[in-house]
C-alpha cells in the first residue's frame, strides 16, 4: 500500500509542478554585487561609474545588486561571442526608468560604445527592430535580447543568458 501511495503522490506533485508557468518564476539574482563583480571579472568585462561606487541606492553608481544571473551570464557570451571590449556603465543602481524590464529589477546594463566596436559588431549581426518612441535605434539578438543605441552607451536588455 505504501508503494501505491508513493506513486500518487509523485503523479499528483508531476502535474501540479508541470502546470507552474515557468514565465511566472522569479529569475534567479546576485544578492550582492561583489558576487556578480567576480564573474564579470573572470570574464574579462569592467564597469566604471561617475561616482567610483558600487552602491545601487546612489545615482551615479555601477550597482550589480541584486542583478539577474542571466543577464550576467548574457552580457558575458555577447563579449566573447562579438570580440568587443566590454565596458559597463550602469547596471541596478537607483535613476533608470521604472519597468519590469528594468535597470533595477536586475534585466538591463549599459555599454560604453567609448571604442566603437559595438557599433560595428550590433547592427551588423543584430536584426534591426525598429527605434523607440524616442528615435532610438533598437537591434535584436538572435537569442532575443534589445540593444539600444543611445547617446554615449547601449542600453541592453536581457531577456536570457545568450548572446
Amino acid at each position: 500500500m505504501n508503494k501505491v501511495r508513493s506513486v500518487l503522490v509523485v503523479a499528483v506533485m508531476s502535474s501540479v509542478l508541470l502546470s507552474i508557468n515557468v514565465a511566472d518564476a522569479a529569475p534567479a539574482k546576485y544578492a550582492r554585487h561583489n558576487d556578480a563583480a567576480a564573474q564579470f571579472r573572470k570574464a574579462g568585462v569592467s564597469w566604471a561609474s561617475s561616482k567610483n561606487c558600487a552602491n545601487w541606492d546612489t545615482r551615479g553608481c555601477t550597482s550589480f545588486t541584486h542583478i539577474n544571473k542571466a543577464t550576467v551570464a548574457g552580457v558575458i557570451a555577447f563579449k566573447n561571442l562579438s570580440k568587443c571590449r566590454v565596458l559597463l556603465t550602469a547596471g541596478t543602481e537607483v535613476g533608470h526608468a521604472a519597468g519590469t524590464y528594468s535597470h533595477r529589477n536586475g534585466y538591463k546594463v549599459d555599454m560604453s560604445r567609448r571604442d566603437g566596436c559595438l557599433d560595428a559588431y550590433i547592427p551588423k549581426h543584430f536584426k534591426r527592430a525598429g527605434a523607440r518612441k524616442d528615435g532610438t535605434k533598437l537591434y535584436t539578438s538572435p537569442a532575443g535580447n534589445v540593444y539600444a543605441r543611445e547617446g554615449s552607451h547601449w542600453d541592453v536588455l536581457y531577456y536570457n543568458s545568450r548572446a
